[in-house]
């Protein structure tokens, strides 16, 4: 499932009768925008989209399901921002790597509640397979940008976690206030290209 989209950046819907569990997935995707996580439940979903509040169950095993479903919608949409990114940083693996990185923190700037659903919910509260395909995906950019800077010998995983570390954390800590500025907008707000730097870096050995 997919919410149709015109824009790579804006999960919206095309709603109408027969599509109704895509249009449950937009109205949580909008609730969850609005409101936060906390705020997400069957029933608002269900006036959200202007449908009985009994119409979800045929669609989701309950609040699970449907956060199963969106969250693998917003994988799609996670990984779609990292590819626009990294597709107009440049041609180098260095540009692309940093433009990675860039889509990430953009995919947390414009939505924040996704971000926090994704890597927020537990995964035993959600539909495992969905979240493991739409995840597995959204990974494997990271990986691809990666892998010219994996050394010889080296796990692979090794380089991509450092990379994840670096931009989650960076993302978390930016999105919440930690590098002065309470209410960020853009990327240009924290020091992005500075802690970015650090790519340089990425799979060489440690200097003495």
């Amino acid at each position: 499932m997919t919410v149709k989209t015109t824009d790579p950046q804006s999960p919206k819907s095309t709603h109408h009768h027969g599509d109704l569990r895509n249009a449950l997935v937009a109205a949580g995707i909008a609730i969850l925008e609005e409101e936060g996580l906390q705020a997400l439940s069957l029933r608002k979903c269900a006036a959200r989209a202007g449908v009985s509040h009994a119409a979800p169950a045929h669609h989701f095993d309950g609040i699970r399901g449907l956060k199963g479903a969106i969250a693998s919608e917003a994988f799609a949409l996670f990984s779609r921002h990292m590819l626009a990114a990294a597709n107009a940083e440049g041609d180098s693996p260095q540009d692309r790597l940093k433009g990675i990185c860039r889509g990430y923190l953009q995919f947390g700037l414009s939505h924040r509640a996704l971000l926090d659903t994704i890597f927020g919910i537990d995964i035993a509260d959600v539909q495992r397979e969905r979240i493991e395909h739409e995840d597995s995906s959204a990974y494997q950019i990271l990986s691809d940008a990666c892998a010219p800077f994996v050394p010889e010998g080296t796990q692979p995983e090794v380089v991509e976690f450092q990379v994840w570390s670096l931009i989650h954390g960076y993302t978390s800590l930016f999105l919440r206030g930690h590098f002065g500025c309470d209410t960020p907008e853009n990327i240009d707000d924290g020091p992005f290209d500075l802690v970015m730097g650090l790519l340089d870096r990425v799979g060489q050995p440690p200097k003495p």
